[in-house]
């Protein structure tokens, strides 16, 4: 089946494509000829996924789909959340966030956090979703050089590892995206 993923996200594309390789053809905005960004306006991560993958469908007609991603801090009543990729600063930078999210962490004991992932699939106008969630905690300092976003300072239940520390493989194990994109599989394979 093709699909097109609702992303300018190239980190995102390429985590999904080695997860689901062989059971999907998944087209970026890109290669489909669509040169727009897509706005997050609203407050949940439901929301925002299901109104980029809607915006691609009535543009495409295509089967589609796109996902947001928020990290919910337990100490800060769940921030950064859907605000994730901006928490810095509108110009979605990976240090700014990271940084904004250590200080407003410094005087907090509890580091406890998850990913949470919702994809909005698309198919003939009708949207189902998918929600995966990782749990983990943060940790003060950051480590490894792979992933992106708050990669470095994210260390999942179950690992003495940083997502930045993992490869794609390893990562995937733990991954929120992964749970969710393996739910967004399953779900096509009944079809």
């Amino acid at each position: 089946m093709k699909l097109i993923f609702a992303t300018n996200n190239q980190h995102k594309v390429a985590e999904l494509r080695s997860v689901v390789d062989r059971q999907l053809h998944i087209i970026t905005l890109k290669e489909a000829g669509i040169d727009i960004d897509i706005p997050e306006p609203f407050e949940t991560l439901e929301e925002n996924a299901f109104a980029k993958a809607n915006t691609i469908f009535e543009m495409t007609s295509t089967s589609c789909f796109s996902e947001d991603t928020g990290l919910e801090v337990l100490a800060l009543n769940g921030e950064p959340g859907v605000k994730s990729a901006r928490y810095g600063g509108d110009n979605r930078s990976f240090d700014a966030n990271i940084e904004k999210l250590l200080i407003n962490l410094a005087d907090k004991p509890d580091k406890t956090a998850q990913f949470r992932t919702v994809i909005s699939l698309i198919i003939e106008g009708e949207e189902t979703q998918f929600e995966g969630i990782c749990k983990g905690k943060i940790i003060e300092t950051r480590k490894g050089n792979n992933g992106f976003g708050y990669d470095p300072i994210f260390i999942p239940d179950g690992s003495i590892k940083t997502f930045a520390e993992m490869d794609t493989n390893e990562k995937g194990q733990f991954s929120h995206r992964r749970k969710a994109t393996d739910k967004l599989v399953a779900y096509l394979n009944k079809l």
